[in-house]
Order: C-alpha cells, then sequence, then structure tokens
C-alpha cells in the first residue's frame, strides 16, 4: 500500500506543479485558485531596452539603444558610461515602482528585454529580474518577459537594435544564440510563479518591401523556440505573434501544443471592432487565449475607447508605456534633466568620426554635462516622477499619489 502511495505521490507532483502557475484552458488564462485572469498592466519599456524618442531624442538619428549608448559614451567616455548604465538601469525601476503600479489596480508587467543581458548565466539581466521578480511577489503582481531585441534582429528597425536588417531570420548563429537565450531564461525562471509567461519575439517583420521572403521564416522559429523553452520548462505560458510588428497572424499555423497563448499589438486604429476582428476569428478558430502586449501612444479619448472595447471582447491588455520623459502619454513621467537641450543638440548634429571639429564645437561644456547626466538619474527616480491621471483613468486604474 505504502508503495502504490508514493507512486502516486510521484505520478502527481507535475500536476501540483503546475497548479502553481498561470496556464492557459481553452480560451481562458487561468489563476492557480482556478479564476479567470484578465491581464491589465503596462510595459516596462525604456528600461532595458532605452528608445530615443522617449529620451526626446531626434527620431532617426539616435534611436536605438547602440545609438543611445554612443552619445552617452561619447559625452562621459568609456568608463563613467559605463557606470552611468548601471545606475540607470538600478533607478529606473524601483520597488517604490512596483509598489505604484500595484496600487492603480493593473496586475501584469511586461518587460521588455535585450539579449545581451542573457547570454550568460550570470548575466546582469538576471540579477535586475530576480529583484523585480521579488518586489512583484510582494505586490501581487506577475510578469510577462518579452525579447524585444533579439540577435541579429527581427525588424531591422532601432526597436530591435539592429544592424538595419532582420538578420535573426537568415543568420544561423543569430537563430542560435537566440534559441540559447530562451532556453537559459525559461531554465532560470522554470520554479517562479510570479513569471506569467514567455513572449518570444517583439513586432517581428515589418511589411517593407523586398522581404516578403521572410514572413514563412517566423512561425518555424517560434515553433523551435517553444521546444527550446520546453526542454527546460513545462509550467509557463508561451506566447506566439504574427509579422508587420506583431499584428499579422496569417503567417501562423495551428497551435503546436499546449499552454500556448497569442499576442498582437495594435497601434493608431479606429477603436472599434474590425480592428480586432482577424483576433477574435484566431481565438474562435484555434480556441487560444488572446492578449495584447502594446497600445497607446494616442490621445487619453481613444485610450479609454479602446481599452473598453478590449475589454468587452475578454482581450487582456499592457498598455505602452509605464514612464517616459516629460509626456502624459504613460503611467508616469518624469521631466527633462539640466542642459538637456544641449545633448539634444549634440545628438542630432553628431557626424561620428566624420566630421570630429565640427562635432566637438557643438559639444556640450564637461560641468554641463555632469550636470545633465547627474541630474537625469535623479529625475528617472519614481521620486520626482508625475502620475499622468488622465491616462490611469482612460484604463479604468487609480491614480495614487506619486512625484514630490
Amino acid at each position: 500500500m505504502r508503495r502504490l502511495v508514493l507512486l502516486a505521490l510521484v505520478l502527481s507532483l507535475p500536476s501540483l506543479a503546475l497548479a502553481q502557475f498561470v496556464r492557459v484552458e481553452g480560451s481562458r488564462f487561468v489563476r492557480p485558485d482556478g479564476s479567470t485572469l484578465h491581464i491589465k498592466g503596462t510595459n516596462l519599456g525604456n528600461w532595458l531596452v532605452p528608445e530615443g524618442y522617449m529620451w526626446q531624442l531626434e527620431d532617426g538619428v539616435t534611436a536605438s539603444p547602440r545609438e543611445i549608448e554612443t552619445i552617452v559614451a561619447l559625452l562621459l567616455g568609456p568608463d563613467r558610461s559605463a557606470a552611468f548604465w548601471r545606475d540607470y538601469r538600478a533607478r529606473y525601476i524601483t520597488e517604490a515602482d512596483i509598489r505604484f503600479l500595484a496600487a492603480t489596480g493593473l496586475n501584469t508587467l511586461r518587460v521588455p528585454l535585450h539579449y545581451k543581458f542573457f547570454t550568460t548565466d550570470d548575466g546582469e539581466g538576471f540579477a535586475l529580474l530576480d529583484r523585480l521578480a521579488g518586489w512583484c511577489r510582494d505586490a501581487g503582481l506577475s510578469l510577462i518577459l518579452g525579447l524585444h531585441c533579439a540577435p541579429g534582429g527581427q525588424t531591422g528597425t532601432n526597436i530591435d537594435d539592429s544592424l538595419g536588417y532582420p538578420w535573426l531570420f537568415e543568420s544561423p548563429s543569430a537563430q542560435e544564440q537566440f534559441l540559447q537565450v530562451w532556453r537559459r531564461i525559461a531554465h532560470h525562471y522554470r520554479d517562479e510563479p510570479v513569471i506569467l509567461g514567455y513572449d518570444l519575439l517583439n513586432e517581428p517583420l515589418p511589411h517593407f518591401k523586398g522581404w516578403e521572403h521572410l514572413q514563412p521564416k517566423l512561425d518555424p522559429l517560434l515553433r523551435r523556440a517553444l521546444a527550446e523553452v520546453r526542454a527546460v520548462d513545462p509550467h509557463h505560458i508561451v506566447f506566439f505573434t504574427g509579422s508587420h510588428w506583431g499584428s499579422d497572424f496569417s503567417v501562423l499555423g495551428a497551435p503546436p501544443a499546449p499552454n500556448l497563448a497569442y499576442t498582437f499589438h495594435k497601434y493608431w486604429q479606429p477603436a472599434k471592432q474590425s480592428s480586432i476582428q482577424p483576433y477574435l476569428d484566431f481565438r474562435t478558430q484555434h480556441n487560444v487565449p488572446l492578449w495584447l502586449g502594446e497600445s497607446g501612444e494616442n490621445k487619453d479619448a481613444w485610450i479609454a475607447q479602446f481599452r473598453t472595447l478590449l475589454d468587452q471582447h475578454d482581450i487582456g491588455w499592457t498598455f505602452w508605456p509605464y514612464k517616459k520623459m516629460g509626456s502624459a502619454v504613460g503611467f508616469v513621467r518624469f521631466a527633462p534633466p539640466v542642459h538637456w537641450e544641449k545633448v539634444q543638440a549634440f545628438a542630432a548634429r553628431n557626424r561620428g568620426t566624420t566630421d570630429v571639429e565640427a562635432d566637438q564645437s557643438r559639444r556640450p561644456t564637461p560641468a554641463e554635462i555632469e550636470a545633465c547626466f547627474t541630474d537625469l538619474l535623479r529625475q528617472i527616480e519614481f521620486a520626482h516622477c508625475v502620475a499622468n491621471a488622465g491616462y490611469l483613468t482612460a484604463l479604468g486604474l487609480q491614480v495614487p499619489p506619486a512625484g514630490p
């Protein structure tokens, strides 16, 4: 009898472990207690993946993480710029930010990731995410990890920090590193219930002319990544997305495995059912959950209308973004630092080594550079941020106190 009891316990271990995690049941996300989870949240953009427009730097000149890092290194030098970025990542998202977000009434945070922080088992990204997971555990929030910058690049634009072409889909070495990164992340977080799931690839493959031949490569690559994750982590939800900035599901086949969900992004579209009908049809056809990974960058009235539409159709959401420089579009904003206009001008006109003498004449003074970046690290801290009440209200959330 004892042997039979022990065997039953052993056989039940996988199901007991799975019961700790949010899971997929049909077209629902289900909490460990069996209740339905309607995802409500935001994106921690500009933290591990800085974007030029969120720094108010001229678009197309200093837009990608590497371009921003180049400007910072030109102004601060290699040693001080490395220290600056460590401080930036430590201060941009803190426990105070997480407590504020929990107080708004949301339940989920999506974290845009850059692969470079996860190329080794002791990469900086794991320390940052481990700390974030601890804060979210205490605050009752879940995390979705999304790869925004994949090896080689999946969009060929500034948002993936690529060289200007989506080499991920044609480079075997980039693909191998992509798979290794996801296997490493999944192995590290396989037993962490705070993690809701893994969003494998952010906004892949724009609709640019001449790139049509890459479209059929997306679904097979996502399936390979799914296999890598499942080899080490049988518990967490995995999210697939379509091409054309995550909006076109026609390139995706039928769901290849259980505990799989689908995510799409939708910006600047009419807040009408026709804008989301293709995704509703996909959900009905395949009986899988949907989640809107990104939307926003619009007026509060549109945010409210679109959020209401999503709620009416039981589509969870994480609106973009949480924090941004000098903008009411987002949960909170922070002020530009002193002398920022001089950094903006230098970044807009900098031509690298093409004309160093001319660039030097536009360079802020050492005192201005020091004051600017010191103040930037101060301004990004939660204590100096201001809540955007209109944006939060449009999302049906509370407006907790924030700022000085």
